[in-house]
């Protein structure tokens, strides 16, 4: 059994500004709710991630982040682009969405998101 930096994701939080704590908070739940069996780690590119074992990219399907001064989620190519018409008003990358900071971010699209990133991955594709 591979051994995982798991103990740091409420770490990472604590280190961001109070003021996106708590939607740092709703993405890791939605990550959980999404993916409950899945492995939380903060070991594959220093940031909060969720894998399974037995994949590549050692497992890894989604991230959340905070880059100042906005919330992200992190996800499989080519979930975003999947995606797009869920996604107006986000600043998007090949794999990044980034969250306007004015704006509620949507749970159920984040939740949504992450499930394509698992399919993604155990597709192959």
């Amino acid at each position: 059994m591979k051994k995982y930096l798991t103990n740091n994701v409420d770490a990472y939080i604590a280190k961001c500004p109070k003021e996106v704590q708590d939607e740092l908070r709703k993405i890791r739940s939605a990550i959980q709710a999404a993916a409950p069996d899945a492995i939380e780690r903060t070991d594959y590119f220093t940031i909060p991630g969720y894998s399974y074992d037995g994949y590549d990219y050692d497992g890894m399907f989604a991230w959340f982040s905070y880059k100042k001064p906005n919330v992200r989620l992190h996800v499989r190519p080519p979930v975003i682009e999947m995606h797009k018409k869920e996604l107006v008003g986000c600043v998007l990358t090949k794999s990044i969405v980034t969250f306007p900071k004015e704006k509620k971010i949507p749970i159920t699209v984040v939740k949504k998101l992450v499930k394509a990133s698992i399919k993604v991955m155990k597709d192959g594709s």
